[in-house]
């Protein structure tokens, strides 16, 4: 288990082994999200790709369907 602490305006600082277990660096950008009472922080970078992964799956994706999966991983 690895600590955070935040900080008056409301920061953290992710652990440098959480960080290399994700993959992220300096500048990349995470999704944090709240799933059954605690919070999940993902590589935004991995999540948009399952995210268009899933959506391949769809048995008639239209161009509008890719589309608008491309739009929300952004």
């Amino acid at each position: 288990m690895e600590l955070a602490k935040i900080t008056t305006r409301g920061q953290i600082t992710i652990p440098l082994a959480i960080r290399k277990k994700l993959g992220v660096k300096a500048g990349d950008k995470v999704a944090v999200f709240e799933l059954n009472g605690r919070i999940i922080i993902e590589s935004s970078a991995l999540l948009a790709l399952k995210n268009a992964q899933e959506g391949f799956r769809l048995e008639r994706a239209t161009d509008q369907d890719i589309a608008n999966m491309v739009e929300d991983a952004r």
